[in-house]
């Protein structure tokens, strides 16, 4: 992770073939287009990787989430329960809605807890949405079973866990819906795009129609498609899906070197007294695009973060003082600090946040230390890195 550490030919060749067609709009122009649909062409490509029946391919990782929220049907008063770590377009998509998110403390996984979820449940609650966070998942069967208790919606938020598997399902293709990010810095990147995977038929259509303002696409000519429903403008380029189409035929190839990396890495720290890796839940396979684990304190990790940094090893994240990533620094947000105005139930729903305890996340998220696993390292790279690495954690803990 990411892709675009391996550039090349394959993807030179995709957007070519949409620069030579002049056609950049994934709809429409058949005549100009030669027969290249790039957009339609990763939707195939994802489905028969995954292992799911449709795959609406986006503009963002965030217009997924929202698009997926949408078509479920969730907006203004209803909640939406998601972890306090996760990327900020998670709360932004459902706060796109219309709806409040319900921020909910994550356990050793540094993914949702579900004893918190439960606990989170209101009348108001109309979905679950776990984030698989650096490569790695929920505790799915306990989050569908509450879902299925409670008449809810299970949406995947897999953005950063593509190629991750749970007793064999790809992550994504668990829940209700499941969603993606292309951006420019993960595992397959459009340079910006996102998608939403799905077994339903029914949210498979809505999906299609909300993320083009509506057109139901059943005619050869878009003027005189009909509207089924009011929609937005989520498309993908071709350009966009031209890189990713390639990227996403590459996606073994990314994973099995991330793998290796991983292992590497991973089989140097083990081992190491007061090093604990985070819980994977059973039956899970982890992406491997980041190695996650947990020191003694926050301290330490911040002391370890500190001597990696003055050794070269960047790409590793403190997440407990990080702005994007973690609730400690969300001021925007739990003072609904918005350019547009927030319905009531947003505001009385944001306004908790600011007296709410997540001293459960802290101790995790405060004792952690997450590195990002690139593609494009050579092995004596990784194995300098991982030597390095335990020598630093091996003083800093003895």
């Amino acid at each position: 992770m990411p892709g675009f550490e391996l550039f090349g030919e394959a993807e030179r060749r995709e957007v070519n073939d949409v620069l030579n067609s002049g056609v950049l709009m994934r709809y429409g122009f058949e005549s100009q287009r030669l027969g290249h649909w790039k957009a339609k062409a990763m939707e195939s490509e994802l489905c028969g990787q995954l292992g799911v029946k449709h795959a609406q391919l986006l503009s963002s990782g965030t217009a997924a989430v929202t698009s997926a929220l949408a078509v479920a049907g969730i907006g203004a008063g209803d909640e939406v329960i998601v972890p306090s770590f996760t990327f900020v377009a998670s709360f932004e998509a459902v706060l796109m809605t219309g709806a409040a998110p319900v921020l909910v403390d994550v356990d050793d996984t540094l993914t949702m807890s579900p004893k918190a979820v439960m606990n989170a449940i209101t009348s108001n609650t109309k979905a679950i949405m776990p984030v698989h966070m650096c490569g790695s998942m929920a505790d799915l069967d306990a989050l569908k079973s509450i879902c299925h208790s409670h008449g809810l919606f299970l949406i995947e938020d897999a953005c950063q866990a593509i190629g991750g598997k749970y007793k064999g399902l790809s992550l994504g293709t668990i829940g209700d819906m499941g969603c993606f990010s292309f951006d420019a810095v993960k595992t397959v990147t459009c340079g910006e795009g996102g998608a939403v995977v799905t077994n339903n038929d029914r949210f498979a259509e809505l999906l299609d129609q909300y993320s083009d303002h509506g057109h139901d696409h059943l005619g050869s000519n878009r003027g005189t498609d009909d509207h089924p429903i009011i929609g937005y403008n989520f498309r993908i380029s071709e350009l966009n899906a031209a890189v990713g189409l390639a990227q996403t035929k590459r996606l073994p190839e990314f994973l099995k070197l991330q793998k290796e990396h991983y292992t590497i890495l991973r089989s140097a720290l083990t081992g190491i007294s007061g090093l604990t890796f985070r819980r994977v839940p059973e039956g899970g396979e982890e992406s491997c695009a980041f190695l996650n684990f947990f020191l003694p304190t926050v301290e330490v990790a911040r002391e370890v973060i500190e001597l990696f940094s003055e050794q070269a090893i960047n790409d590793c994240f403190h997440y407990i003082d990080n702005n994007w990533h973690y609730i400690n620094h969300w001021n925007h947000l739990k003072n609904g600090l918005s350019a547009n105005g927030l319905n009531d139930s947003q505001k009385k729903g944001l306004a908790r946040l600011s007296c709410q305890d997540f001293s459960q996340s802290n101790q995790w998220i405060g004792r952690n230390i997450s590195c990002l696993i690139k593609v494009g390292w050579t092995k004596s790279e990784v194995e300098q890195r991982a030597a390095t690495m335990a020598t630093i954690l091996r003083k800093v803990l003895t």
